[in-house]
């Protein structure tokens, strides 16, 4: 292992763009549109929620994109806080992913594939235990082997899976329509509405994902944030497409009270293999999405090793698959371990304050960056600079307050696993100092 190694460029923009498409689709658009009901009984405010979700999520990607092509270095998200806020909130992100967040959310799509697999094989509980660490060490297994081998599992399981919501929409749009007419915007809550929204952006979640191999892409300021844009364009529109077929085949009352909405749809229009296609597709959801995720989390811990503020051996790079092939490993032991545990339940439930607070911060960096480096080289700047970014930090504000008021449970815990990062910190630190390596913030930008 060559801690000196760079990692290579091999991704191309449609790399990218399957990376950006197959990590924010995962279950969610086949499952939340029902409990979104329950908080928002009219079409016009469900279809509001999940065209402003898709918004601020757009908003956020821009951020990314312009830091994204500014600092194309591996690691994405933990090198623009390192170097916007100082490396004390870099190293509490990836504590934080790493720890609950981003190991969390593969063992929770794993176990989720584990639970759709029974639609097609019965298992016995023992085997369904085993399949969640099946498929994250076959997917460790695949990455760790090469980026350019995980990208091309990104790319096939990511044009599936659009492929079949497409087929489930275009079905609902030919079957004759079952749902009452639009009922009008009635009692509206706000406090309801920001419910709702914990559910919408957790579906939109993910379009941060390409920033953390923005190390590996070919043409980075160009390719980027057209991978940022084109993905995230693609996935507002199929949730719309899909959240517009679920309410013309159900009416809002039965779609609240649906739990398998897609199933119910698909059910309705194609028959029991509509439901089996439904099962089939959320199963290739899954699997692409643990892929993605495996692929790309393990390059934040990589650039917080080489900073010193991480295990050491997560900052090596294979000599022949060229990867951080510690760091891949070692997340997904982890991961195993939270599904196996059953713990991933408890962590997970935290993860959307997480992200969040750091989504806010990092775009809350484009000004920070704009302000202390004028003069460097933007190959792509934020559209609507400061509206944008200034909308989307208060919105990111608003989204987590509304979330310590409605979940506080969940939320303070997720802040005392991001404050128990601050006495880690502070002994990878002393460490590093001790070795020569402070992993301190520099004078302009990183990039490569």
């Amino acid at each position: 292992m060559d801690r000196r190694a760079e990692l290579p460029r091999k991704l191309g923009l449609f790399d990218s763009t399957t990376i950006v498409i197959g990590t924010m689709i995962g279950s969610a658009i086949f499952l939340v549109p029902g409990s979104i009901a329950q908080s928002l009984p009219s079409t016009s405010m469900i279809l509001a929620m999940w065209i402003i979700a898709g918004a601020l999520s757009f908003l956020g990607a821009l951020a990314y994109a312009e830091l994204g092509a500014m600092m194309p270095a591996t690691g994405g998200q933990y090198v623009f806080l390192r170097d916007s806020f100082g490396p004390l909130w870099g190293f509490l992100c990836g504590w934080s992913f790493f720890l609950a967040a981003r190991s969390g959310g593969i063992a929770v799509v794993a176990v989720g594939f584990s639970i759709y697999l029974g639609y097609f094989i019965p298992m016995p509980p023992l085997v369904s235990k085993l399949v969640p660490v099946a498929l994250i060490l076959l997917l460790t297994a695949v990455n760790y082997r090469g980026v350019r081998m995980g990208a091309t599992v990104q790319n096939i399981f990511t044009s599936l899976k659009v492929l079949g919501i497409l087929v489930l929409i275009v079905a609902a749009f030919l079957s004759p329509a079952h749902a009452a007419a639009p009922a009008p915007a009635a009692g509206f809550s706000l406090g309801k509405f920001g419910l709702a929204m914990i559910a919408g952006l957790w579906a939109y979640n993910g379009w941060y994902a390409i920033s953390l191999v923005a190390g590996e892409v070919r043409r980075p300021q160009r390719n980027i944030p057209l991978s940022l844009i084109i993905g995230v364009s693609v996935v507002i529109a199929i949730y719309l497409l899909a959240n517009i077929a679920y309410l013309r085949q159900l009416p809002i009352p039965v779609l609240a009270a649906t739990e398998r909405v897609a199933s119910t749809v698909a059910e309705r229009t194609m028959g029991p293999a509509g439901a089996a296609l439904v099962a089939l597709t959320i199963l290739i959801s899954m699997f692409g999405t643990t892929n993605g995720n495996i692929m790309t989390a393990p390059r934040l811990y990589f650039a917080q090793a080489n900073d010193g503020l991480f295990f050491e051996k997560f900052g090596f790079v294979h000599p022949r698959f060229e990867t951080p092939a510690f760091a891949i490993a070692g997340q997904g032991i982890w991961a195993c371990v939270l599904a196996v545990s059953g713990s991933y339940e408890v962590l997970f439930s935290y993860s959307t304050f997480t992200f969040w607070v750091f989504y806010g911060m990092t775009v809350a960096g484009v000004v920070v960056f704009r302000r202390r480096f004028p003069d460097a080289p933007r190959p792509y700047r934020m559209w609507g600079y400061p509206v944008t970014p200034v909308v989307f930090v208060i919105a990111a504000a608003c989204f987590v307050a509304n979330t310590l008021v409605s979940r506080p449970g969940p939320s303070l815990v997720g802040s005392l696993i991001i404050l128990s990062g601050v006495p880690a910190y502070y002994v990878w630190r002393s460490r590093s100092q001790k070795k020569g390596r402070t992993g301190l913030a520099p004078d302009r930008p990183s990039s490569s």
